[in-house]
Parts: C-alpha cells; sequence; structure tokens
C-alpha cells in the first residue's frame, strides 16, 4: 500500500469515526477516547514499523506508564498493583475499543495517593533526624518494590526525605564555615541543630512548592497526555504525542528564537538535566553550565528563596528557569563530576545565528588549513533557494581557498541532524557524483538520493570530526565520506544511532467537524536511513576510522540506551566508486594511534570519562553524615586530579576570514563569539589531533603519489 493512499484512507477513517464524540468540556473523556481513536490509527497506518496491539504491547504500556507517573515508588502501594494487574493484558483491547477505563483508574488513585502523601511528608519533617547512626538509602528505584502498607510507605518518604536533607544539612554547614573565614570569626555560630532544623525548613518548603507548583496544577488533559505517550512512545523513542502547548513550544523553536538561558534541557527521571548548550545563548557566553549538568534550584533575582526542581514537571521548571530578557536567574547544578555548584545567567533573546555554518584558518607546520563548524543542518523549508546549510558551507570552502587553504577540517560534534537534502548538497561538494545515501519506507521500494552535480568545490585533504551526539543527519554524511574513502572520520568511538525519519502531523487536519478544540499534533517515525554500502546508521551510528576517548565515553547516551529503538539493518548496497587520490590513509590512521598512545592529556580525558562513569553507577549512599561528608570530600579531591583537563592550551592560533573582520567593526557581539570560539579551539586537544591527521594527510599526498608513478 502506497504512502499517499494511506494518509487518505486514515483522513476518510477519521472523518467518520470521529462523529459519536461530541461532548465539549474544559476535562473531556469523549476528547480523550477521540485522541486514543486517532492515535492508535495514525500508528498502525503511518508508523515506520507499526507494532501488534496484542498482549506484549498492553504489558510493556503497563509498565512504562507506572514507572512514569510514580518513578521513586512513594505514591502507590502494593495493593493499588495488585488491582491493576487485571489491565495489564488488557490494554490493548482497550485501545482498540477507545476504551480508557485504565487510565481513569489509575489516575484516580494516584491523584488520591499524592494527596496522602503531603501528609507524609509533613510529619516526618516534623522531627529532626539523626545522622549519627548508620543508615544507607538506595537510589535505584527501579529495583525497588512496592510496599504493602501506609507506614512502610511513610518509612520510604522518611528516607528520602532524609536523603534529599542531608545535601542541605552539608550545604549550610559548608556555607557557615566559609562566611565565617571569610567574614568575622567572633560571629556567633549557629549549632548543629539548629542547621538540622534549616536543612529539614529547607526540604519541607520546596516539597510544599512542589505540590503548589506542580501536582495541584496538573489537570486531567496533562495527566492523559504522559498515558498517550506511554503507548506511542512503545513504537520507537522518536514517536511522541505533542499536547497543544507542546506543540506550541515545539513551533517556536522551529521559529529560529528562544527566551531564556540558552539551553535545552531533559527530564530524566526525579531530574532536569542539560542537554545542550546553545551557542551564542546567554549560557554559552557565562561557559559555567555544560552538557550533562543536573539542574537542582532555581532561584530568582528578586527572589531570597531557591525553588527546588527535583521531581518537578519539566514545563513547570522551565517556566521557572526561562523569563524577560535582561533578568537574573540563579541555579543550582549538580555538576557531572558530582559537585555541587551556583551560577547566575542573566537571561536574554537566543537567536539561532550560531546555528549557521562558521569557518577560521589556522597555520600549522607552515601550511595553512581550514576549520569549518556546522551546528545544525538547516534549511528554510518554504524556500530552499535562501539561505541553508549546503550553501553556507560552500561559501565558507570557497572563502578559505581564497585564503590559501591545503586542508579542511569538518567539525561535526554534537550536530544533531536536520534537513537530508543539505546532506546530500554538501556530500557532492566533496565527491563527483552518485549515491549518497538510501531512504526506505514501509511496503514501498527504496529510494536513493543522489549528487548529480559533477562539480567539486574541495578535492582536497579532508577530515570530518564526530562524537557521540552527532545524529542523524551528520552520520549520513560522515558515513558518506568514510563509504567513499573521500575522508577520515575521527572521534567517538560510534556516533549517535540515530538512523530513522519522523514527520509531524496536526491531528486537528485530520478530523473534520470536531467540537472539542485543539488536539494536539504526533511525531511519528516513518522512515529509515541506510549508507551507500547498504548498512543502516540506526543503533550502530557511524564508527570513527580514529577513535578518541572524551568525557562521554562510557556515558549511556546513545540511541541504543534508549528505550524501544528501532533495530539495525541492512539492505542491498548501492553502485559507487571509491575516490581515487593518492592520500595515504591507513598511514595516517596508523600514525594518528601511535600519537594518541603517548597523549597524555587523553589518557586523562579517558581515566576521567570512567570515573564520571563510576559516579553516575553508584545508588547507594550513607545517611551518616560523618561518612557522607568523607564520601563527599574524596570526590572533590578525586575530581580535582582532573583539572588539568580544563587547563590544557595547545600552540595553534585561529584566525576569522578577512570578510568576517570586517564585521567585527560594527558587530562586537559578533566578534566576542568568534574569539571565544577560537580560544575554545586553541583549548581543544581533539582539534589539535584532527588538524594532525590533516596534516600528515597532506604529507602522505606527494608521497604516495611518487610511489604510484613509481611503480
Amino acid at each position: 500500500m502506497k504512502r499517499k493512499h494511506n494518509i487518505l484512507m486514515l483522513v476518510l477513517l477519521l472523518a467518520f469515526g470521529s462523529c459519536s464524540f461530541t461532548t465539549k468540556v474544559e476535562d473531556d473523556p469523549d476528547k480523550d477516547k477521540l485522541l486514543v481513536q486517532i492515535i492508535t490509527l495514525a500508528l498502525e497506518q503511518l508508523h515506520f514499523a507499526p507494532k501488534d496491539f496484542n498482549d506484549d504491547f498492553s504489558k510493556d504500556v503497563y509498565t512504562t506508564y507506572l514507572n512514569r507517573i510514580d518513578p521513586l515508588k512513594r505514591f502507590f502501594l502494593k495493593s493499588d498493583i495488585e488491582e491493576f494487574e487485571k489491565f495489564k493484558t488488557e490494554i490493548d483491547d482497550e485501545l482498540k475499543a477507545y476504551d480508557i477505563t485504565f487510565f481513569n483508574v489509575t489516575n484516580a488513585r494516584l491523584v488520591k495517593r499524592m494527596e496522602e502523601a503531603k501528609t507524609y511528608y509533613k510529619e516526618v519533617l516534623d522531627k529532626p533526624f539523626d545522622y549519627n547512626i548508620d543508615e544507607d538509602f538506595d537510589t535505584d528505584y527501579e529495583n525497588h518494590g512496592y510496599v504493602k502498607n501506609k507506614k512502610k510507605l511513610k518509612e520510604r518518604w522518611r528516607q528520602l526525605l532524609k536523603f534529599s536533607s542531608i545535601s542541605n544539612y552539608d550545604e549550610l554547614i559548608r556555607t557557615q564555615e566559609n562566611d565565617t573565614i571569610a567574614s568575622d570569626a567572633s560571629k556567633a555560630k549557629k549549632s548543629l541543630k539548629e542547621l538540622e532544623t534549616e536543612a529539614r525548613e529547607e526540604t519541607l518548603k520546596n516539597l510544599d512548592a512542589y505540590y503548589t507548583d506542580y501536582v495541584e496544577d496538573l489537570q486531567r488533559k496533562d495527566w492523559f497526555a504522559m498515558y498517550i505517550n506511554a503507548i506511542v512512545e512503545e513504537f520507537d523513542p522518536h514517536t511522541s504525542y505533542f499536547a497543544p502547548t507542546d506543540k506550541d513550544r515545539f513551533d517556536q523553536q522551529m521559529s529560529g528564537k528562544l527566551e531564556g538561558i540558552g539551553a535545552r534541557l531533559q527530564k530524566r527521571m526525579d531530574y532536569t538535566k542539560i542537554v545542550e548548550v546553545i551557542s551564542g545563548g546567554p549560557a554559552w557566553r557565562g561557559e559555567e553550565l555544560e552538557v550533562g549538568d543536573i539542574i537542582m534550584k532555581v532561584r530568582q533575582e528578586d527572589e531570597k528563596d531557591a525553588v527546588s526542581i527535583v521531581g518537578m514537571r519539566i514545563d513547570d521548571a522551565i517556566k521557572l528557569i526561562k523569563g524577560p530578557k535582561g533578568t537574573k536567574v540563579i541555579l543550582t547544578l549538580k555538576k557531572v563530576d558530582g559537585s555541587i555548584e551556583d551560577i547566575t545567567i542573566t537571561r536574554d533573546i537566543v537567536e539561532l545565528e550560531e546555528t549557521y555554518a562558521k569557518s577560521s584558518t589556522v597555520i600549522k607546520n607552515d601550511k595553512k588549513y581550514g576549520v569549518i563548524n556546522l551546528p545544525k543542518f538547516y534549511i528554510d523549508f518554504e524556500d530552499y533557494n535562501k539561505r541553508n546549510a549546503a550553501s553556507d558551507i560552500k561559501k565558507e570552502i570557497e572563502r578559505l581557498k581564497a585564503e590559501g587553504m591545503e586542508g579542511l577540517v569538518l567539525d561535526l560534534r554534537n550536530n544533531g541532524g536536520g534537513s537530508l537534502k543539505t546532506v546530500v548538497d554538501i556530500a557532492g561538494l566533496f565527491i563527483k557524483d552518485g549515491p549518497v545515501v538510501q531512504v526506505r519506507s514501509t511496503d514501498e521500494p527504496k529510494e536513493v538520493l543522489e549528487d548529480t552535480d559533477a562539480s567539486i568545490i574541495w578535492d582536497g585533504p579532508l577530515v570530518i570530526m564526530v562524537n557521540e551526539l552527532s545524529a542523524s543527519a551528520s552520520e549520513i554524511l560522515a558515513a558518506a565520506m568514510q563509504d567513499y574513502k573521500r575522508a577520515i572520520i575521527i572521534g567517538s568511538k560510534q556516533t549517535y544511532g540515530k538512523g530513522t525519519v519522523q514527520n509531524i502531523l496536526d491531528l486537528n487536519r485530520m478530523v473534520r467537524n470536531s467540537s472539542h478544540g485543539d488536539l494536539g499534533a504526533i511525531k511519528v517515525t516513518r522512515q529509515k536511513f541506510y549508507r551507500i554500502n547498504g548498512g543502516s546508521t540506526q543503533l550502530e551510528g557511524v564508527k570513527s576510522d580514529i577513535v578518541v576517548p572524551d568525557r562521554y565515553s562510557f556515558v549511556d547516551i546513545g540511541e541504543r540506551d534508549q528505550d524501544n529503538p528501532l533495530a539495525w539493518d541492512k539492505i542491498d548496497a548501492v553502485k559507487y566508486d571509491y575516490w581515487t587520490s593518492y592520500f595515504d590513509y591507513d598511514t595516517t590512521i596508523s600514525n594518528s594511534k601511535a600519537r594518541m598512545e603517548n597523549n597524555t592529556q587523553l589518557k586523562l580525558i579517558e581515566e576521567n570519562a570512567k570515573w564520571i562513569k563510576t559516579q553516575m553507577d553508584e545508588d547507594i549512599y550513607s545517611l551518616n553524615y560523618k561518612k557522607y561528608k568523607a564520601e563527599l570530600n574524596a570526590d572533590e579531591k578525586k575530581a580535582k586530579e582532573y583539572d588539568a583537563i580544563s587547563e590544557y592550551k595547545t600552540n595553534l592560533t585561529f584566525e576569522s576570514l578577512p570578510y568576517e573582520t570586517a564585521l567585527f567593526k560594527i558587530d562586537t557581539v559578533l566578534k566576542e563569539k568568534r574569539v571565544r570560539w577560537h580560544e575554545n579551539l586553541s583549548k581543544d586537544v581533539y582539534m589539535e589531533e584532527a588538524l594532525n591527521v590533516l596534516d600528515d594527510l597532506k604529507m602522505t599526498y606527494g608521497i604516495k603519489k611518487v610511489a604510484t608513478i613509481k611503480n
């Protein structure tokens, strides 16, 4: 069945099938049933790899949803779960009948249990904690069982609250000690008893705020959106439902401007994690926030008290973090190395100009090389002839060539992807012509996307840099250049591994005569990418020719670490010819590996990566303050051993091209951005090795050419 026919059939089904739901109220059960009807039909008809709604699917949704709404197992009792068990294999049947009984039952019970929990934490925090007794707390919540009764549930809350409070307790002690050293030593110090009381009060205040600002603000439709996402995400991690407010946020992001601190956040269990720092934004300029940091608390500049966002819905956390341009927000962070730190960021309008390609020159061994950084494969979807990644890369190459560039490094690190057309056009800048990527949809012949332009913009040495966060379109370009033997890929062991394509479907356009208001949208995986050699980039990503360790080497951040990823597979290769050149790739790769074996900086980074992994895997913490403090001190001491990583400096100097230096006279912000970028590049051991590889590649050209001619 063809794709267009699928969509037409789906629209027709919905046009007739939705007529029975007509009630219009704020929390509308009929609207919920309509959403189930639309989304299940969309998944069945449009998803690349549709799943059967059977008992196994039902069990997976059951487990996912309960873990999502009560991840710490601090609300439901074992008796609740036993009561829910009857739904474990019935959710699939409910979906087929557009029935939402499972959601209704669990949601009503959750609301009740959450209300009861308010009394637990208030009672627990009304009494002092004894930090002298030996007691451990296990944060491996997934392996916790549900408790049998309210007495044991209250005990679970006691441990959880003591764990939260011991951090506050230590912070208060440390602050008092620092204040005493910095100011008047004769000033009266608070007793440990007083500090313990303050620590509990802080925990109570944060929990009260959590209930007031989050729990009590949630409506039935918010919970139902979570349920819908538990269903759709069983298909794959990139298929998701956007409630109306989420769709508005998505549209705002696509518009090219963001207001706030300039960072992208993700909810992991109870924590809000930094997954991207946007170039040019306030957080980027401050250089204190980094990927992997966890935001624990948020304080406004005109407020005395910080609000804990641990356990808070990410929408509400974002509301606290965002704010008008020029205002300040203070974030309490748990850094990647485990340390706790407060940073202040002045909010601003985040122009996504820094998602555009930028270039620089650098001199190495009397040879001038070019560096192009491409953060995204951007495009104007309304008019491709306007600014896009391919046209910008072409311009930058031409400018670098005019400056006498002898080799090029294309930096795709942290590039999460973008437009497929720009990938094909960029690949065409480096090869004569030929296939670049294969795309396959369910039950349809594969499509081969080719470069048909015989012109080559750059035929010299090419090195492409990647890491674990290079995804999707980045992987397609790196894979194509690797398959053609056109470039050496240097970076992480493998890239992210996202080999799928998603489409956004506006649900409102798929239902006629609906009186239920905005239905939101669904993002559906429709296709898969394949290399020209036939292998999928899904899960496996692109394996670097030269593997360089980094701090994320042992952290689970790839597609393979997500829930329900689509499988890797292979299709037939297409015909293509290797790039014909005199560059000796094998010798160059061998030289790099030998060089890295003696690189103390890279060895230190790898040791740090292993230590970070052990820190992340740690889940048993002492609630005895003496032991807790000793463990904390040991971690901080260990973290200092890796200070040399951030102090590293190369002897390389990077410079902007003439057209940019002319702009600096009228655009001081652009100048500041480029100065910052160049400073970071001069401290970048990975860029240093990429240029070493480029230099080796350049050196082998003449040697191999002579050897080939003699033969």
